[in-house]
């Protein structure tokens, strides 16, 4: 007699199953979203907006801490949303996602990290509302500080 799976095998394959179908759910809302953003123009220009979208978010990111300028953070959520609308609804897409990411991340470490719910939330509403203002496709520079240099 040959056991397939020795009884310590089956406790951690059942811990496998069940991360795997947390893994198969995260996999299916992913792909139902994509399919959901995916406009008449193709899956290829989808991911290729989705990219240059993203890249238009870090590169706002990266300038924003280049700059290190106070009050400036506003500005520089709606400048990366805005470039990413620019792309198209791939751009959109990756915007909302990772505008989404962020917001929940932040409000993870608040509430967990350090103890505290509403530690910065109405830096996460404000914020909120000049990305959704780039995404619309108005003007970031409705939120550029006075001094910031040109250069950004």
């Amino acid at each position: 007699m040959v056991l397939a799976h020795p009884p310590l095998v089956n406790k951690k394959m059942n811990k496998l199953v069940k991360k795997g179908s947390t893994m198969r759910l995260a996999t299916v809302i992913v792909l139902c979203s994509l399919f959901l953003g995916v406009s008449g123009s193709g899956w290829y220009s989808f991911f290729r907006e989705a990219v240059q979208g993203t890249w238009d978010l870090w590169r706002a990111y990266r300038d924003k801490l280049e700059a290190n300028y106070q009050n400036s953070d506003q500005y520089f959520y709606a400048r990366g949303n805005f470039e990413a609308q620019q792309r198209g609804s791939g751009g959109i897409w990756a915007a909302k996602i990772i505008s989404t990411g962020r917001k929940y991340f932040q409000g993870l470490l608040n509430g967990y990290y350090f103890g505290v719910r509403n530690h910065g939330l109405e830096s996460l509403q404000s914020a909120q509302k000049a990305e959704e203002w780039g995404r619309r496709g108005n003007d970031p520079n409705h939120f550029r500080p006075k001094g910031l240099p040109e250069k950004f």
